[in-house]
């Protein structure tokens, strides 16, 4: 079975890109900003909330990087990075708060639950209509070298004979990653997920 959300395009571009960004540190640390901007694209164009300050029928990259400066109080780069779930959560939500939208709730899966709980708690979410902000600290297996300290969405899920894969979103393109080589960073410093939920809303 294989399923993925709608997501936007700004240009030949699949989402946002930090590296848009003419500030040194959201160049290098603003991959939390990023999230939470795509995020708010997502909720805006396929949850019908109003969450993008400029106009979402002409998406640019100019009014995206302006939309993450607007966003990088909110979640500033720092030392560390956004490096733990609940900075994310505080500080989406502060932004959300500001933007007059209280319905996104959010919850923490922490990176040391077991992984089947972790597959279950991805294809509940994609099948419930929303992407899946994700963060990978430290990881052994090179091939997921792009992803270390990092903050992306994930949007999509397939499940094949050789395991279940999620579409990873970050740096304007997609990649299809084994979840289970994905979750099994190989460190005791983890990442983990953030949950959305969007009360008294129409499912997608």
């Amino acid at each position: 079975m294989k399923k993925e959300l709608a997501h936007f395009t700004i240009g030949d571009s699949y989402g946002g890109n930090q590296d848009w960004f003419r500030e040194p540190m959201m160049k290098l640390g603003g991959c939390g900003a990023e999230t939470a901007c795509d995020s708010s694209l997502y909720f805006t164009l396929h949850r019908g909330l109003d969450l993008y300050p400029f106009d979402v029928r002409d998406l640019s990259r100019r009014d995206y990087r302006r939309f993450g400066s607007r966003m990088r109080p909110y979640l500033s780069p720092r030392m560390r990075g956004i490096d733990r779930l609940d900075i994310y959560i505080d500080g989406y939500t502060s932004y959300l708060d500001d933007a007059g939208e209280h319905r996104i709730k959010m919850a923490e899966f922490q990176g040391s639950r077991p992984y089947v709980e972790a597959r279950q708690a991805v294809r509940s979410q994609i099948d419930d209509g929303y992407p899946v902000p994700t963060l990978v600290l430290q990881h052994r297996d090179p091939r997921f070298k792009e992803y270390v300290w990092h903050w992306f969405l994930l949007n999509g899920y397939d499940e094949r004979e050789d395991g279940f894969f999620v579409k990873a979103v970050t740096y304007s393109n997609f990649e299809w990653l084994n979840l289970a080589a994905l979750w099994d960073t190989g460190f005791e410093e983890k990442g983990g997920l953030v949950l959305y939920r969007l009360e008294d809303a129409p499912q997608p």
